[in-house]
């Protein structure tokens, strides 16, 4: 783990004298980081296990003729409850005091609202049941997700956090593997959900017990009057920060109406026979490439001290996927698209994370504000069919892919208007 050639300016207002609050200077150990990610790949897992396999086969048990729109509408609700949860939870764990610190009581109790909401959902029966459920899962694992976010600033110090973002972002690849293959191949059926509870909290305590967590000193509290008020921040007072957060949301917008409609693209125009396998293969190429160029990226990039150039390059070879898929709606091409997605994306998401990190307007904020972060990557899902229906209706699969690659390339280009960041 190297330090950079040049180094990067910080943005925050001036470091306080509570250890909680500092610009952390050391580097951290492979040990932390293992246990980070750890914990991060048990919140993957039980995201991703029910989206793909869980969820979907408990409603269509439920109500086979309208399983499609309620698996929506379920989905949707759990969507609202991460846009809600992770920059108030983020902010709450900010104002924590006590001896445990500031975000250990936040990540244990959001890993044991999650498993047994988890325990809950595998006993419904009824739609309604099912969606209070999963609205109780996703704000655990959210809860988890925000503060275990937060470990990266509060910890990493800016010369690691390219590598340490790597790594932290891979379980967002293996959760969907790992926990599709738990819950299909080991543990199947409603089961799951009860294993995927149980790897939630196992994962969990290992960084929760054997990591440090500062606490902060009542007389560092930011005030609660404070909490609503600053869950608004201003571009004005704060570009950098707003730059960045728009970069990643219109990144993440342009990913999220691609890919709608994939499983379609592969039927009508691709004419594959099995469209969910093909998808299966697709998604297999693009986690392969990702988990190559992922840590790798977050490496290079700390090893030269920039980040800039990095989510440019990213954004250009994104924009090459959805160039290929627009011109060429073939099934080599599809697969070369995937290849160079998985590369672009593992790339983007490692250095765009560790650019963040180092825009974020104050010590004093970090949950909250990376709880906002992740407003910017979730609220594209619920935006995305309002952008990707009416294309693909008006002008078809090629102008969906064309506008992905102009959103992609605009989005990444945004980056340029951050100036404490190389």
């Amino acid at each position: 783990m190297s330090t950079p050639s040049t180094p990067v300016q910080q943005p925050q207002e001036a470091a306080p004298s509570y250890a909680a609050l500092a610009e952390p200077t050391e580097p951290v150990s492979r040990p932390w980081t293992l246990l980070l990610v750890l914990a991060n790949l048990g919140v993957w897992m039980a995201f991703m296990a029910p989206l793909q396999v869980l969820l979907p086969d408990q409603i269509q048990d439920i109500s086979p003729e309208n399983k499609k729109s309620l698996l929506g509408w379920v989905t949707g609700a759990g969507a609202l409850a991460v846009l809600l949860t992770t920059p108030l939870v983020g902010a709450l764990s900010d104002r924590t005091t006590g001896r445990l610190g500031r975000r250990r009581p936040w990540t244990v109790g959001g890993a044991v609202l999650g498993a047994v909401a988890l325990v809950a959902l595998s006993r419904q029966d009824t739609i309604a049941g099912v969606a209070v459920a999963w609205v109780f899962v996703q704000v655990g694992l959210n809860m988890m997700l925000a503060t275990l976010t937060a470990a990266v600033p509060d910890r990493v110090p800016v010369r690691q956090r390219g590598l340490v973002s790597g790594w932290v972002n891979l379980p967002q690849v293996l959760g969907a593997v790992l926990g599709v293959g738990l819950v299909s191949a080991v543990v199947p059926g409603r089961p799951g959900y009860v294993a995927l509870g149980l790897v939630v909290v196992g994962l969990m305590l290992p960084f929760v017990l054997l990591t440090p967590d500062d606490p902060l000193p009542l007389a560092a509290r930011p005030p609660l009057g404070s909490l609503l008020r600053g869950m608004w921040i201003s571009p004005r007072r704060h570009p950098d920060f707003g730059w960045a957060w728009a970069s990643r949301f219109i990144t993440q917008l342009s990913g999220a109406a691609a890919s709608l409609y994939l499983l379609y693209f592969l039927q009508d125009s691709v004419k594959v026979k099995d469209a969910d396998e093909a998808v299966l293969q697709l998604t297999a190429v693009t986690t392969l490439f990702l988990l190559v160029t992922i840590v790798l990226g977050g490496y290079w990039s700390d090893r030269v001290g920039r980040r800039k150039v990095f989510v440019l390059g990213a954004g250009a070879v994104l924009a090459l996927a959805s160039v290929v898929m627009a011109v060429s709606p073939t099934w080599p091409a599809a697969v070369l698209a995937a290849a160079i997605l998985g590369a672009g994306f593992g790339v983007y998401l490692a250095v765009h994370s560790a650019l963040v990190t180092e825009v974020l307007p104050s010590a004093t904020d970090r949950g909250k504000d990376l709880g906002l972060v992740n407003v910017a990557n979730t609220a594209p899902n619920l935006l995305a069919p309002a952008i990707a229906g009416p294309v693909v209706s008006l002008a078809g699969y090629p102008a969906l892919f064309a506008l992905s690659a102009v959103l992609t390339l605009g989005g990444s280009a945004l980056v340029l208007r951050i100036r404490a960041v190389s």
